[in-house]
């Protein structure tokens, strides 16, 4: 699993702007506005010499009677507890703050890596005035402008040396292993509680009960399983929080290491950004997935209702048109056992590998009924294709134009492949190669 690593601090000390330059492109909405970033952005980061996930923060305020600093706040304190390195950004330009005071004392306390970072270190004349900062008594704080990108080299080998190993999706390679993801209050840990049998997690119904993901290993036909929820059981002191937005940051972590994302929705509320949010990360990172509609049982429901909730959902999904759908009650039990069985079929098709002789026949023929545009005047010319992996199904397309083929070009070819393999469930992945490149 990649490590997740949290920017936090104050409003606008130019927190986005380091997110933007460390994914290597602009992500994050960066204003001059304090508070532009109210919930946590999260990317994918493989630039450096190991890849993690980053996570940008709303700006962090210890004492605020403000209602939408202190959501904030607490998107903040979950980024810190739950990341596994924190980069604490502090403003040159305004000096050092009580605030940030307060945010250093806090991470004194955590056991984990932190690097203290003062950013608008545009040169000597800011460097100079940074002196203030080491009052805190601080072993080392690095000095950047992320606008500039100055220091953020030099800082960022040092991230890499601190950064925890990466533990990857672990030893069970014969397990399949399923992420229960979803808003708060869809019903999660109650479908967990029925697939599995048991009352193995806590299902209570305020939303945001539980919090840290929960592994639970079972057996169906004799066939293992793992189901990973993203739930646990919030501390007692903390079960009077009011937080806004999900924390997403235990669906990221379940979702690296599953093969197979159950994404459930709340029939009783529909589609909502933040489903899109999640579904979003479940496809990035290239997992199996199956929308699972919870409490279906409790609508007033006509023969248009399914019908109309499977049209909001492709068409609020457009990413994911694969993705088989499934209405099911968690509490009633209603139509839950016709999960494993999804299950099953999305994971033969996120494992399945085609042989290169069938590939490249229906590769050349949709090659040859639907040719591919030009490219800067010149005509694109396709070789072969061949398949390099699977989890999911990855294929290597040769071609003298690899960088000129169209995004609707390289749909087109991946619903081939899709409708000629089966292929339900589970994203593709296309690379597209210059000749010249030896092997797969």
């Amino acid at each position: 699993m990649k490590p997740i690593i949290a920017i936090v601090g104050r409003p606008n000390v130019g927190k986005s702007t380091l997110f933007n330059r460390l994914v290597g492109r602009r992500k994050a909405m960066v204003d001059d506005m304090p508070g532009v970033t109210r919930d946590r952005n999260y990317a994918e980061v493989d630039r450096f010499e190991r890849p993690f996930i980053l996570v940008d923060t709303g700006g962090f305020e210890p004492e605020t009677s403000n209602k939408l600093l202190q959501q904030m706040r607490e998107q903040s304190r979950f980024a810190m507890e739950e990341a596994d390195l924190i980069l604490f950004i502090m403003d040159a330009r305004d000096g050092l703050t009580p605030a940030d005071r307060d945010v250093v004392e806090m991470l004194r306390r955590i056991d984990k890596p932190v690097f203290y970072i003062i950013n608008k270190v545009d040169g000597d004349r800011h460097e100079a005035a940074a002196g203030d900062f080491y009052s805190l008594g601080i072993d080392h704080i690095y000095t950047i402008s992320a606008e500039h990108n100055r220091g953020v080299g030099d800082m960022m080998d040092d991230v890499m040396e601190a950064l925890p190993l990466d533990t990857g999706k672990g030893g069970d390679e014969e397990i399949t292993k399923i992420a229960v993801v979803g808003r708060p209050n869809v019903g999660k840990s109650t479908l967990v509680n029925r697939l599995v049998g048991y009352e193995r997690v806590v299902a209570n119904p305020t939303a945001g009960t539980t919090r840290d993901a929960i592994d639970t290993r079972f057996m169906v036909h004799k066939k293992p399983y793992l189901l990973i929820d993203t739930a646990g059981i919030r501390r007692k002191g903390k079960t009077t929080e009011k937080i806004e937005k999900y924390s997403v940051m235990d669906a990221l972590r379940a979702i690296e290491r599953a093969d197979v994302v159950l994404i459930v929705l709340n029939a009783e509320e529909g589609v909502t950004e933040q489903d899109s949010k999640i579904a979003g990360y479940a496809y990035e990172a290239g997992r199996g997935c199956i929308f699972v509609v919870n409490k279906w049982d409790t609508l007033t429901k006509d023969n248009s209702s399914m019908g109309k909730f499977i049209e909001e959902i492709r068409r609020s999904f457009k990413y994911l048109p694969f993705a088989p759908i499934l209405f099911v009650s968690a509490t009633s039990g209603q139509r839950t056992g016709k999960i494993i069985e999804e299950v099953d079929k999305v994971m033969e098709q996120y494992s399945k590998r085609v042989s290169t002789s069938d590939l490249n026949r229906v590769f050349s023929k949709a090659t040859d009924e639907n040719h591919a545009p030009l490219d800067q005047g010149r005509r694109v010319k396709f070789y072969f294709a061949t398949q390099v992996g699977t989890k999911p199904p990855s294929f290597v397309i040769f071609t003298n134009r690899p960088e000129g083929i169209h995004f609707s070009y390289e749909r087109y070819i991946m619903n081939r492949f899709r409708d000629a393999f089966q292929f339900t469930g589970t994203p593709l992945k296309l690379i597209f190669r210059g000749r010249d490149r030896k092997g797969a």
